[in-house]
């Protein structure tokens, strides 16, 4: 068996979710994503389902130029595993995907972190704790249980690469279709002007 590659993605989003997490942690990145591609085209996590309402919540497939994820800041990093460990991580997820309707987010949970309480609660994930439990199909990679895990503490996993860090509408590996262009020309500053070939055309200096 070779090995493959997964990525975890974290971003500091700016809702007032991020916010409120981030005076308790101290920390920059308060959500995290697990992804089976270094395009990050097959992104999980548990979030907001709806852009504008942050009180439903549960599993998701996110899209990283879409959403909040517009104007986020992340970094990005891989973690090397076995074929087998890739297999198994991958068809877990696939499980949560298949059921997710019966699955909601762990409001509750992120409390009981701030009192060190290991909360166990059916079919309820917060972010952090959904990513713990995919990896954790790898053994001895999180000394702590899902349920107390923070993003800092998957930050702190040993062996991650950084990959990326900077504006997330900037990752480099993403797939550049029209309509993610025409999404990244709008959110830079440093907007190139695209011209037609008619424009040249037409132009008395040409």
């Amino acid at each position: 068996m070779g090995e493959k590659k997964i990525y975890i993605l974290f971003t500091a989003t700016g809702s007032w979710l991020t916010k409120l997490i981030q005076l308790y942690t101290r920390k920059t990145y308060n959500h995290v994503s697990l992804s089976f591609d270094e395009q990050l085209n097959e992104t999980y996590s548990f979030g907001r389902k709806k852009a504008h309402n942050p009180f439903i919540g549960g599993f998701v497939r996110e899209k990283i130029a879409e959403g909040l994820f517009k104007k986020a800041t992340c970094e990005v990093y891989s973690y090397t595993i076995s074929e087998t460990e890739y297999n198994q991580m991958k068809q877990k997820v696939q499980y949560f995907e298949a059921m997710k309707d019966l699955y909601r987010y762990n409001f509750i949970g992120l409390f009981a972190i701030i009192f060190n309480y290991d909360l166990k609660r059916k079919n309820a994930f917060f972010c952090s704790q959904f990513v713990a439990t995919i990896l954790n199909e790898k053994k001895h990679v999180i000394d702590k249980s899902p349920n107390l895990c923070t993003p800092q503490d998957l930050m702190d996993v040993e062996q991650l690469q950084l990959v990326y860090q900077g504006p997330l509408n900037a990752y480099p590996y993403q797939d550049i279709n029209e309509e993610t262009l025409e999404t990244l020309l709008e959110l830079r500053p440093w907007n190139p002007i695209l011209y037609n070939s008619h424009d040249f055309i037409n132009s008395p200096y040409v």
